[in-house]
């Protein structure tokens, strides 16, 4: 095998690498880039994440892409160790699916109609049509499909490049004597090993060794322990994956490489075992194993590998848990000691779709924490007590962090290449975020308010009392309505904030005017007016930022970000749906006639 062959092996490798990545990549966008989304909201039970992580696996072509996303998953709390350990085993099944692809190349025939058959035909047709649909088809779906096409031809040439680079080996008696030497089960795993930590990849290596049967010097004997070394080798990728993860992310990388280890030592005790027992013709007399019969020992020893593991779930969980139990994670900050703060995951920054969901999810614990704080801080109002002042004070603390965090992050999104509808999601995020963290900022005010009230012993009159209830049954309402239409995209629902904060405008406006009233009279004073001024204006800016949030929704589903014509639409149309909502939101929150 002279220097010619050693580089046609290698722009060999190097074709099929690119064909691998080039079938994924289309596969995943054909899928709509939410593989990983259907990997997180339907891995439920064991066997459901084993058949999930098989199939995203056989899609994107890599068990190590599939299990580095698990990882992200668990890190960013989105998903239990527990959990993981499902989808990381069919993830070593499905990476299985690609030497079976490669089986296709054995394909052929030199007369007539069969030499329409040939991998050299079949490929040169698929290449064509795909970089037609590629390159001059304006639906994306066919774009994308004329990738993977052209991603399956590529994939196709460098492994009969490989097969050709390598076919001059067959004559050659060093290299027989070299493949021998890989029938001892530990020297096997070794060299296994060794490939695939250098490749990257496991169908790669996989790959390269039925690439390596065309010469007849492959055995049975040899082949069994470097495919399994394979599996081991292959967690090289997934554990660099982790660095920097907490510590349940780095469980879950230790996961994949457990699952190889622990799945090589029981097939190779339970198989030589037998086969010392038995003495199997096909280990004992070398004989030579063909492309499919590579494809056939590894898809079954993954599966059987896995059926084995399976009871042990539980104990694999138990197992990381032991070493890593020293493992010592940064310091959370001192407010998230008190309120959790979801972590996002850098790892889900090249896909954004499962990027802006993550987004969202961490937005709607924010909502539900701010929403629970504002109406935490109505309750001080004339019932102060220190304690929940204090959870009033964390909650905002809090929130500050979900703010930070999610506007670095969308902003990070944005970098990304986006679809019109990603854009127009990332642009709602970054516009509420803000509106979210001051509803929050209102609460810590409210509760000053009620701070001072008590301190200083200040009781309002019963119609000022009254007031004030009947405005903070209106922004429960209102807020509400607000968060509920947020986190379920109602815009039916958010159509109903606009005439409630016309109206909490109003009624803030009268309450004003009737303070100013009782002034004059002497049924107030001036102490008291401070206070319930200032408690209005923070009602008033409440109901102004759900009207941000609302609008923003609304016009999230009308592609554009116009406010000021939509609010302008709104308050000068004035037509009979909004006035009908105005209406009974009047009648449901209206004053008393007191004093």
């Amino acid at each position: 095998m002279g220097i010619a062959n050693v580089l046609a092996l290698i722009g060999g490798v190097a074709l099929f690498l690119f064909g691998m990545q080039l079938m994924g990549d289309g596969l995943k966008r054909v899928a709509g880039n939410k593989l990983e989304l259907v990997l997180w909201k339907l891995s439920g039970t064991p066997l459901k994440g084993i058949l999930l992580g098989t199939v995203v696996t056989a899609v994107v072509q890599s068990s190590s892409a599939t299990s580095a996303m698990v990882v992200g998953f668990v890190n960013s709390a989105m998903m239990t160790v527990a959990q993981s350990i499902p989808i990381v085993m069919g993830a070593n099944i499905g990476t299985s699916v690609t030497g079976w692809l490669l089986c296709l190349s054995m394909l052929g025939g030199s007369n007539g109609w069969l030499s329409l058959l040939s991998t050299d035909t079949i490929s040169a047709v698929v290449a064509f049509i795909g970089i037609i649909w590629l390159m001059f088809s304006k639906n994306e779906t066919k774009k994308h499909i004329g990738g993977i096409m052209l991603g399956f031809a590529v994939l196709m040439y460098g492994m009969a490049a490989m097969s050709d680079a390598v076919s001059p080996l067959k004559e050659s008696e060093t290299f027989r004597n070299l493949l021998t030497m890989f029938d001892n089960p530990l020297l096997g795993i070794l060299v296994g090993i060794l490939i695939t930590a250098l490749l990257q990849s496991n169908s790669a290596s996989v790959g390269i060794l039925q690439a390596l049967s065309v010469t007849g010097a492959v055995s049975y004997a040899a082949a069994f322990p470097m495919i399994m070394g394979m599996g081991i080798g292959a967690s090289i990728p997934v554990l660099l994956s982790a660095v920097g993860a907490n510590r349940n992310g780095k469980r879950t990388s230790l996961i994949y490489l457990l699952i190889n280890v622990f799945g090589t030592l029981i097939c190779t005790l339970l198989f030589y075992g037998a086969n010392l027992l038995l003495h199997f013709d096909f280990m004992q007399n070398s004989t030579p194993i063909s492309m499919i019969g590579i494809a056939f020992v590894n898809t079954l020893y993954r599966i059987a590998a896995i059926i084995v593991l399976i009871p042990f779930i539980k104990s694999l969980e138990r197992f990381t848990d032991f070493l890593l139990r020293n493992s010592s994670d940064p310091e959370p900050e001192k407010a998230e000691e008190k309120i959790p703060v979801v972590q996002l995951e850098e790892r889900f920054l090249e896909n954004p779709v499962l990027a802006l969901t993550q987004s969202k999810e961490a937005m709607r614990q924010m909502a539900v924490i701010t929403e629970e704080n504002l109406f935490l801080s109505f309750d001080l109002i004339g019932k102060y007590n220190a304690e929940d002042a204090q959870k009033v004070i964390d909650a905002e603390d809090a929130v500050d962090h979900y703010e930070d965090k999610l506007g670095t992050y969308l902003v990070k999104v944005t970098g990304q290449t986006l679809n019109h509808a990603e854009t127009l999601e990332c642009s709602l995020y970054l516009h509420t975020v803000a509106d979210f963290e001051r509803i929050s900022d209102h609460s810590v005010n409210i509760q000053e308010a009620a701070l001072e009230l008590y301190e200083k012993n200040v009781k309002f009159s019963e119609s000022a009392k009254d007031e004030l209830r009947v405005l903070e049954n209106a922004l429960r309402k209102i807020v509400t309505i607000t968060f509920k239409a947020f986190r379920e995209g109602d815009l039916e629902l958010a159509a109903h904030v606009e005439p409630l904060e016309e109206l909490i405008d109003s009624l803030c406006q009268s309450a004003k005017l009737n303070h100013v009233a009782r002034l004059q009279t002497q049924i107030c004073t001036l102490q008291q007016g401070f206070v319930f001024n200032d408690l209005l204006s923070n009602f008033e800016r409440v109901a102004d930022h759900c009207s941000n949030i609302a609008v923003a929704l609304v016009e999230l589903h009308a592609d554009s970000f116009d406010t000021h014509e939509y609010l302008s639409n709104i308050k000068n149309r004035q037509n009979a749906e909004f006035q009908q909502m105005y209406d009974e939101y009047s009648r449901e929150f209206a004053f008393l006639d007191i004093d």
